[in-house]
């Protein structure tokens, strides 16, 4: 007849197991705690939704920024007047649509080109007196002279200009420029109304 089994046995092996397990708690602080387990299980789920939010909102960021940068191109490229920006040894480093339109000329091929260069000879001194001027002092009067296209055609430009610092710290300028040519040709038209009507006044008195 077999012998029946120890009815302590089972719990004296639990009780067993449970004083190994402590103390292997005891040597390995660092194995967690079915408790603490759960407890670090649920904080990182928290964590996990957490970072998913922060992704979904810097996605919604992202598309905002880049929606104000399509609108603020948008503005740039399409406004009346031309926007350029200089270096401090007067090399175009980026321009508007608009610009070069007036110019006649590829945007692209405006890019490290002197603003000199689409500017008429006998006006450069024009030009450079201004930025001299504009440099040393941070304002000047206003700059107009000719500028000259790509197929030689010229116009009446006004400049207004500002002083900036790029990202290394170094001096350059922003410009507006904007074509004059109506208002000049409406000028030298009623000067020369102005002279008519006085040299008529003479011969009529003489």
């Amino acid at each position: 007849m077999s012998t029946p089994p120890n009815e302590d046995g089972p719990l004296s092996l639990r009780q067993r197991a449970e004083v190994q397990a402590q103390a292997d708690r005891e040597r390995h602080p660092e194995i967690p705690t079915p408790e603490a387990a759960q407890q670090l299980l649920h904080e990182l789920q928290v964590h996990q939704i957490e970072l998913e939010m922060q992704n979904d909102e810097l996605r919604r960021t992202q598309a905002e920024l880049e929606t104000s940068r399509t609108q603020y191109f948008d503005l740039y490229d399409l406004a009346p007047v031309g926007y350029l920006t200089l270096s401090d040894k007067g090399l175009i480093q980026m321009t508007n649509l608009t610009a070069a339109t007036l110019l006649g000329v590829a945007r692209g091929a405006m890019i490290h080109r002197p603003l000199s260069a689409f500017i008429l000879p006998e006006d450069n001194d024009t030009y450079y007196l201004y930025l001299t001027r504009l440099l040393k002092t941070g304002t000047a009067p206003k700059c107009e002279l000719r500028m000259v296209k790509k197929d030689g055609g010229q116009f009446w430009a006004k400049l207004d200009a500002a002083t900036v610092l790029d990202t290394g710290g170094a001096p350059g300028y922003r410009v507006v420029l904007t074509d004059i040519t109506e208002r000049k040709q409406l000028e030298e038209a009623q000067l020369f109304l102005l002279h008519s009507s006085s040299h008529r006044a003479g011969d009529d008195f003489f």
